[in-house]
């Protein structure tokens, strides 16, 4: 499958830290952002512990070996040595990343995710939010007391009711789905959405440079002073007819600050 991505992330005007990580292996169709959880200890090491976690546990596997089990039990895994760390290193303070997995394959996409790490679909130029945050404001309107709009301003926003390393049971949401020719996918931690609306996402993504897009959605979450870190990955599926899971077109030039 003719897959091309481009990756970057950036710790944003306010934190002195990058909190956030990921994790591109185009050859194996996956793709990982991890967002260590801001406030609590070491949120830039729990999150390079899941990506480095989910590396161990797929890189030797061929493309047949892979499947939703792996990628889950990596997760599960990743949250039992958080808990360990948090314990014997951080006397017991929460030690936590959200994350948002990206498996292409067969002509599928699955992604798997935990807290309010995204990913989003652009087809035929519409943009879908295909996860659903696990936080305080995301419960609060799907129980009717606030309204969509207002969940990014309100003062619970930053609120999230699951993390990899918070509790000993970690509950892990998958959606499988076609993958057709033209899809764009983009992986995020929050503090892309903090600064960038849905609309203006979909606007970015509909050019078709991977790269363009990708800069554009940096630039326009730091020039609003990007009070978070932000990651994004864009995962396109080539109209070009191409051998290749990768295409050098729109190779990825990571961007570390």
């Amino acid at each position: 499958m003719p897959l091309s991505s481009h990756a970057q992330t950036h710790r944003g005007t306010v934190r002195k830290i990058n909190e956030d990580a990921f994790l591109e292996l185009p050859q194996l169709g996956i793709w990982v952002v991890a967002d260590g959880m801001g406030g609590h200890a070491a949120g830039d090491v729990a999150s390079q512990l899941v990506i480095d976690t989910i590396q161990q546990a797929v890189e030797h596997c061929t493309m047949d070996q892979l499947d939703i089990d792996t990628l889950k039990n990596a997760l599960q895994e990743s949250n039992q040595k958080l808990q360990r760390m948090s314990e014997t290193q951080f006397s017991g303070n929460v030690v936590g990343s959200t994350v948002v997995v990206l498996w292409v394959n067969d002509n599928h996409y699955s992604l798997l995710w935990v807290g309010d790490s995204r990913g989003y679909l652009l087809r035929d130029n519409k943009l879908q939010q295909i996860t659903k945050d696990h936080s305080q404001v995301n419960d609060m309107v799907d129980e009717g007391i606030l309204r969509k709009e207002e969940a990014e301003s309100h003062p619970l926003a930053n609120v999230i009711t699951r993390a990899v390393g918070v509790d000993a049971k970690l509950d892990v949401d998958v959606i499988t789905e076609e993958l057709k020719l033209g899809d764009v996918l983009l992986l995020c931690s929050d503090g892309l959405n903090k600064e960038v609306s849905d609309i203006e996402i979909e606007k970015a993504l509909q050019p078709g440079n991977i790269i363009d897009a990708g800069m554009a959605l940096m630039h326009a979450s730091l020039v609003r002073n990007a009070r978070d870190n932000v990651t994004c990955i864009i995962v396109k599926n080539n109209l070009a007819e191409s051998s290749a899971i990768y295409d050098n077109d729109d190779a990825t030039i990571p961007v570390f600050t």
